[in-house]
């Protein structure tokens, strides 16, 4: 059984999204007061930062494969996600030696702040601040990695994109 199959017998989906709104309405609350005190700038900068520490935590978990086994990562990563297929809906656009690219058609995130009434300029700023969490997680883990994330008129997709580390160039 694999670990995102014991996570849904074990989480209901219901408390699987209430806790990715509880997430979503902490990081609109920290950018919110760092906005009003700093700017808008200054928010992305900080909760980009403090959701990149955070994936960077979760980094150990894949380092054994970098700096190259993109197969291997694309396999555990996605079943280390809970409800991987409800939550996100991924779809695997790429998987070889050069590249990994998965393009997300559903973002638990993302619908949290659309349902909040947030602006779809300030979602798109939130997302990217969000997504710093898979750019610490990967880097952390030793992959390189670069995000297309969500933006007005894009639909309801983003793409994650994890290439080999340096040390598979060396």
């Amino acid at each position: 059984m694999s670990a995102s199959e014991t996570s849904e017998k074990m989480v209901p989906i219901s408390l699987l999204r209430a806790a990715f709104n509880a997430r979503a309405a902490a990081y609109a609350q920290v950018f919110d007061v760092v906005r009003e005190k700093d700017g808008v700038e200054r928010a992305v900068e900080v909760l980009s930062e403090a959701t990149r520490r955070m994936g960077a935590i979760a980094g150990a978990r894949y380092a054994d494969l970098a700096p190259a086994d993109l197969a291997g990562l694309k396999a555990r990563f996605l079943a280390d996600v809970p409800a991987v297929e409800d939550m996100f809906a991924p779809e695997i656009v790429q998987c070889d030696d050069e590249r990994l690219v998965i393009e997300f058609h559903r973002c638990p995130l993302r619908e949290a702040w659309q349902a909040m009434g947030r602006p779809e300029e300030e979602v798109e700023l939130l997302c990217k601040a969000g997504s710093a969490v898979d750019r610490g997680l990967f880097e952390a883990a030793g992959f390189a990695f670069d995000a297309d994330n969500w933006h007005p008129g894009c639909g309801d997709r983003c793409y994650l994109k994890i290439s080999p580390g340096a040390q598979a160039e060396a």
